[in-house]
């Protein structure tokens, strides 16, 4: 059965850090292209990283750039996202998902999570 779950989330200050991860199964990991995903509440999901098989090339959000940093483990089919310096604008539900291209864009994956709550607040 394919699957992505998420956990890492939870609550945390403002200017603190949260490890997201990601563990996939049911499909080739090593295939694909991860990507995090956040939708905050009321608002549209966004793209905020992505990374591609084989290379290892990184996007990233202009939002999150030089705050958060994506990697991957290809041996335990798990992705993460190391977010550090949090804002209370980073509050959303954070969503890992698998595709076949590098983009930030949502219609390119089709594999998802069930998410992940962030929230940022003092």
């Amino acid at each position: 059965q394919v699957a992505l779950v998420e956990s890492g989330g939870g609550l945390v200050q403002p200017g603190g850090s949260l490890r997201l991860s990601c563990v996939a199964s049911g499909f080739r990991f090593g295939y694909f292209t991860l990507a995090w995903f956040r939708q905050a509440p009321g608002k549209e999901r966004e793209g905020v990283s992505c990374i591609m098989t084989g290379t290892g090339i990184t996007y990233y959000a202009d939002s999150v750039k030089g705050r958060f940093t994506i990697s991957r483990d290809n041996a335990k089919n798990t992705v993460y996202l190391q977010m550090n310096n949090l804002e209370p604008e980073d509050t959303a539900v954070y969503y890992c998902a698998a595709g076949l291209h590098a983009s930030l864009m949502s219609s390119q994956f089709n594999i998802w999570g069930q998410g992940t709550e962030v929230t940022v607040s003092s």
